[in-house]
């Protein structure tokens, strides 16, 4: 059984010991992926890269009015757009192609072709940068803070140990997959809370074990989260009154410490749930730590 001031009061030494190549690498994470949403760089990045509605805001910003809008789409079809829209907001939040995909998909609606040709190329930009660069990334980001707790002034370029090449492709593939599927539950909108929580641990374990299968990435992760999901959930609501703060601050305390305090305190209670795994003989846990 962890308890979150465990996992708190462990992640603050390893901060500690760790701060400026901490905050390096948070900082390098937030520039390139996106995945910090309240410091300065990570709220630019978090953004939806084109807004959701944004071909629609496109037409307002050309003095359309919402008459105009409403005779290119009939009711039912703007119900449906909307829909569409708030469901792909939930699932791929920071997965930038995806809208613009969609906006690519709402230009040829509308008979902006032009426009829709170029968001096609931006989305096959996104695609390929989120795919083979920013998630790989965010896993060699718990590498990171995993070695973090082995030592004091954990070398940043262990971040890059990812790309190495026989692990990049498989950890592209494994972390893409994960994005789809959680896309995909979170059309049921409960169902994609649910899997999000079951699919945390992918990351680190894919960290510990870059070439692991993705059957065993999944189960592993499943079975370590079970029983899990709420308490992790609210550990993560332990840090609201941090990210208020950070926004109060524009973002400067969370990248400055808020960013590298969070990140430390989930690798603690991955490896909690490692060890557990690992003492409790869970399927594939022989996986773990290779």
């Amino acid at each position: 059984m962890w308890k979150r001031k465990d996992l708190k009061d462990k992640a603050k030494n390893v901060v500690h010991k760790n701060y400026w190549t901490a905050i390096v690498v948070c900082f390098i994470i937030a520039l390139l992926t996106g995945e910090f949403g309240t410091s300065i760089i990570g709220s630019w990045n978090k953004r939806d890269s084109i807004d959701p509605n944004y071909v629609i805001n496109f037409e307002y910003k050309l003095g359309d009015s919402k008459q105009n809008l409403e005779e290119t789409f009939n009711k039912t079809q703007l119900k449906i757009l909307e829909a569409l829209e708030v469901n792909l907001n939930s699932a791929m939040k920071s997965q930038k192609y995806i809208f613009k995909i969609w906006d690519a998909i709402t230009s040829f609606n509308i008979n902006k072709t032009e426009l829709g040709i170029l968001l096609c190329i931006a989305a096959a930009v996104a695609f390929a940068f989120t795919i083979f660069i920013a998630d790989p990334l965010i896993v060699g980001g718990k590498k990171y803070f995993i070695k973090a707790r082995e030592g004091t002034n954990t070398k940043i370029w262990v971040i890059t140990e990812v790309f190495k090449k026989d692990s990049w492709i498989n950890v592209a593939i494994i972390m893409f997959l994960r994005n789809i599927y959680t896309a995909l539950w979170y059309l049921t909108i409960i169902g994609g809370i649910i899997k999000t929580y079951e699919y945390r641990m992918i990351p680190y374990i894919l960290a510990e074990n870059s070439q692991i299968g993705r059957k065993e990435a999944f189960k592993l992760s499943k079975q370590m989260m079970k029983g899990n999901k709420w308490k992790t959930f609210v550990l993560d609501m332990s840090f609201f009154g941090w990210n208020f703060l950070s926004v109060l601050t524009f973002g400067i305390l969370s990248i400055l410490y808020v960013n590298p305090y969070n990140s430390a305190t989930l690798t603690e209670l991955y490896c909690v749930l490692k060890n557990k795994a690992i003492e409790e003989k869970h399927e594939y846990y022989e996986k773990l730590n290779k």
